[in-house]
């Protein structure tokens, strides 16, 4: 599928159909500071971020959780990027994630929330 998306004009992407989702969990723990609620939240290697989030923002929208949509995407202010999904583009990856799918690399992460 690499392939495919690669032969095709630029800004065209292809459009796909997955049956199963990237990790969502896996790795190490990390604490997430939501940064406008002022709340801080601990992420369990075997939980998701948008879990550990809606314990605290219960409205936090998602939809697919498997990193297809787009539904969950969020602002990153500080901290390193485990991008487990397939959507967003480079320059998107640059400062927001998908919470429903990806982790942070480190030990801490600052969300716009």
């Amino acid at each position: 599928m690499d392939a495919v998306g690669a032969a095709l004009p630029e800004g065209r992407t292809p459009r796909l159909e997955r049956f199963s989702a990237s990790a969502t969990t896996g790795g190490t723990a990390f604490e997430v500071e939501l940064r406008r609620s002022g709340r801080t939240v601990a992420v369990a290697a075997d939980q998701s971020l948008l879990d550990a989030v809606r314990t605290e923002l219960p409205d936090v929208p998602y939809s697919c959780r498997q990193g297809f949509c787009g539904t969950c995407q969020q602002r990153v202010l500080a901290g390193g990027i485990d991008h487990r999904d397939e959507l967003l583009t480079d320059a998107e990856r640059d400062d927001s994630m998908l919470i429903c799918v990806s982790r942070c690399t480190g030990k801490r992460l600052v969300l716009d929330l």
